[in-house]
């Protein structure tokens, strides 16, 4: 598991999300350990490396 750390996109806390390398890409929500508002993940490795992460909010 690959540990990464960004800003929650409601309430701009610096938290953390486990990322497995062995899925190639993929896009899920999870909610803020923070905040719990639901965040979109955008995420995709190559060869073991963060190639892309984007963690947007869900317009409601």
């Amino acid at each position: 598991m690959f540990e990464h750390f960004f800003q929650c996109p409601y309430c701009w806390e610096e938290i953390s999300v486990l990322l497995d390398p062995s899925i190639t890409r993929q896009t899920y929500i999870e909610d803020c350990e923070n905040c719990c508002n639901p965040i979109e993940f955008t995420v995709s490795f190559q060869d073991g490396e963060l190639l892309e992460f984007a963690a947007e909010n869900i317009e409601q």
